[in-house]
């Protein structure tokens, strides 16, 4: 799947002590428009999928072209990681808003879990939608990032 380009996200969540959790993530999939749902893979280890699981709720930060620093920082497991990135939980939120690396943030309640392998398969069926910036997509494919081309 490495020859499979994807859109990057972070997914974001709290646990039962507020502190945000979070982790970069391409495993990721519109399953249908009505009701909107999306589909997100996690490791069943995951401390973002247990704080997920804990609330109900996830949020789906869609990461701009200049967000694969960030995209880098939540896939290093930096415990700080939030100590060094902008964000907000704004009120109703599902999780964090990377405000400074997201173009868009999606509010989702988790719907259905299914576990497959090691992973849990999360569809979270989206309340809320944040625009946070018009630039172009953050992308990744043959284990490397890209910014979405600009149109000829």
């Amino acid at each position: 799947m490495s020859g499979f380009p994807s859109g990057v996200a972070i997914i974001t969540a709290v646990d039962e002590d507020h502190r945000p959790w979070g982790m970069t993530c391409s495993a990721l999939c519109s399953v249908t428009v009505d009701p909107p749902t999306l589909l997100v893979g996690m490791r069943s280890q995951s401390p973002t999928l247990a704080a997920a699981l804990h609330t109900g709720t996830f949020a789906v930060n869609l990461l701009h072209a200049k967000g694969q620093e960030t995209a880098e920082l939540f896939a290093s497991g930096d415990p700080d990681r939030f100590a060094v990135t902008a964000w907000d939980t704004p009120a109703g939120g599902a999780g964090p808003h990377l405000t400074e690396a997201a173009r868009a943030v999606a509010d989702c309640r988790i719907t259905e879990t299914v576990r497959v392998g090691g992973q849990r398969m999360v569809f979270g069926e989206v309340y809320g939608i944040r625009e946070l910036a018009d630039t172009e997509p953050l992308l990744y494919g043959l284990r490397s990032y890209r910014a979405w081309p600009s149109p000829a």
